[in-house]
């Protein structure tokens, strides 16, 4: 088995049988197992008592399967115990890992980003609030980093978000949808007569990455164009930051990297050979 996957399977395990063939079946099982110790795990035996005990009934199952280590540095749970603690962990993992893929992640996202900055500009939307929104999904209660980006008629209308997780993910999406309508220094606030022109990018961060370098050229020539999101900073509190997304406006790394330390309130043209200027590096996982 993959360990990355949890296999789940449902089914109807007999029917219209007399109770006694249902023991039957499970001792069957216990002999035919392909598994390495041959262990049948059994869960939930326990019923009320039938009026009559000749009736015939219909049985249902629950498989769980997992592995073992190789080297046997964990011993086997009771096989009752590792049915009702493995099957429903793995089941929830599977459940949640299929509600994170890369398009259901998206589209979970962008509506989140949109119906809080709905909310907060008073607009009308159909759907869920942003607070069922978040409850809906738990993966949105792991810390993250974003930034939400608003364009309108292809214009940057705001941009605000973190570098650095500090809180759950879902909630900081949901604020920085609202500090980039209303509280980016660039821009007047967003209205809500403008809601429906606004266009929404969701970027979710990875940690960012020291880069070792020790000057302009090494720095220039270490970036990747269109994959690095880039941090500069100059030790007296001048800091700032573009986003991978930069890159389709500024391609060439020297023109990317002047632009970032005027952003950062530094000399464009600066230059230094010393590591004065640190570096960090990330990437995105971008929605639009």
């Amino acid at each position: 088995m993959d360990p990355r996957c949890a296999h789940i399977v449902t089914s109807d395990f007999h029917h219209h049988h007399a109770p006694s063939a249902f023991r039957g079946y499970l001792e069957l099982l216990g002999r035919s197992t392909s598994g390495d110790d041959g262990e049948v795990a059994l869960a939930g035996e326990d019923r009320p008592a039938m009026a009559d005990p000749n009736d015939r009934v219909v049985g249902y199952a629950s498989w769980a399967l997992w592995e073992v280590p190789d080297d046997g540095a964990t011993e086997h749970a009771e096989p009752a115990e590792s049915a009702q603690a493995a099957g429903p962990a793995q089941a929830a993992q599977a459940a949640q890992s299929a509600d994170r893929t890369p398009d259901r992640e998206g589209s979970v996202l962008l509506r989140l980003a949109h119906t809080a900055l709905a909310e907060h500009l008073g607009v009308d939307v159909d759907g869920p609030s942003s607070a069922d929104i978040i409850a809906a999904h738990p993966w949105l209660a792991e810390p993250g980093a974003s930034f939400v980006t608003l364009t309108e008629n292809g214009r940057l209308r705001g941009c605000i978000g973190s570098i650095i997780a500090h809180q759950p993910l879902g909630r900081d999406i949901a604020e920085h949808a609202v500090d980039a309508a209303v509280h980016d220094p660039r821009f007047w606030p967003v209205g809500a007569q403008e809601y429906p022109l606004l266009h929404v990018e969701v970027s979710v961060l990875s940690a960012p990455e020291p880069m070792r370098v020790q000057s302009r050229e090494s720095l220039e020539q270490a970036l990747r164009p269109g994959i690095d999101g880039l941090i500069l900073s100059d030790g007296e509190g001048r800091s700032a930051t573009f986003l991978p997304q930069v890159w389709d406006e500024l391609p060439d790394p020297h023109d990317f990297v002047s632009h970032l330390l005027a952003k950062a309130g530094l000399s464009a043209g600066r230059t230094w050979h010393d590591g004065e200027i640190t570096a960090r590096r990330y990437t995105v996982r971008a929605y639009r």
